[in-house]
């Protein structure tokens, strides 16, 4: 059984309104490249800054930007006219897990996926506010994993999304030398003491470091510490369904992953690979 749950029913890259994807054609067009692809269950996770309701959490200005739609009209439109999961990816802001959790807790989801995308005001993968302009690459390398921990612990989240997403950009910014197992360690703690599930994401081929997410040494401390693997490919447009899953289902069969992740009312299961 294949998934693919961190899945956004629009782009982007270019100016999208909801009311041009949030449509029984578009999802219905999104199930039926799934279904070519033979996966079985599939889900939306839209990013939680698209919606209003986030300006409550957080007003970084990459947000107010695009914070446009409702939050809850979204939830409507997935429960009441399409057969996907109900998802959402939302970041985790450090300062602000308590007005977070009750953004989510306020809803019914599947799943809820989190994400690492800004180390305080600094984006880790945008050039708009890039971290990396005067940044050590050590410091940025430790910031990161050391909030990807926070966010494994804040319990908020039942899928942590691209875990090691701060190797991005690959030789486009600078990596730090030697073993970076010194830097998952930082998180690994947090991440063993925690119920959430490690996605494994083919994202990352499409990205300028051409890896899936996370490293092979990442993954496998993870699965050393007993975390269970969802398998996603952070699809943006339908063609970007199931991306190059070979490559992720060989890798995770080379590690002996034989089942990964289902979701259902914010429940868990574990289905065969495959």
């Amino acid at each position: 059984m294949l998934t693919d749950f961190h899945v956004h029913l629009r782009p982007d890259e270019r100016p999208s309104e909801a009311s041009d994807y949030f449509t029984r054609g578009n999802a219905e067009l999104y199930r039926e490249v799934a279904a070519e692809r033979g996966i079985e269950l599939l889900g939306v996770a839209e990013h939680v800054h698209r919606f209003r309701q986030c300006l409550d959490v957080w007003r970084h200005p990459f947000w107010e930007r695009n914070a446009v739609d409702d939050l809850d009209d979204y939830c409507r439109f997935v429960r009441e006219d399409t057969d996907l999961k109900l998802g959402i990816e939302a970041d985790f802001v450090a300062g602000r897990e308590d007005r977070m959790a009750n953004l989510l807790e306020a809803r019914e989801w599947d799943y809820v996926v989190g994400s690492v995308h800004f180390l305080r005001d600094s984006a880790v993968d945008m050039d708009e506010w890039d971290v990396w302009e005067s940044s050590d690459p050590e410091k940025v390398w430790r910031r990161y994993f050391e909030t990807l921990g926070e966010a494994a612990r804040s319990g908020m989240f039942d899928i942590l999304a691209h875990p090691d997403l701060v190797k991005v950009w690959g030789a486009q910014r600078p990596r730090p030398e030697g073993d970076l197992r010194r830097f998952y360690d930082l998180a690994m703690d947090s991440i063993a003491e925690s119920d959430v599930a490690i996605e494994v994401s083919t994202a990352g081929l499409r990205k300028p470091v051409g890896e899936i997410y996370p490293a092979r040494a990442f993954l496998e401390m993870c699965l050393e510490a007993g975390r269970p693997v969802a398998l996603s490919s952070d699809a943006h447009v339908p063609e970007q369904l199931g991306f190059q899953y070979e490559a992720a289902v060989e890798m995770l069969g080379s590690m002996g992953v034989t089942e990964i992740a289902d979701f259902e009312r914010g429940q868990r299961r574990m289905v065969p690979l495959g």
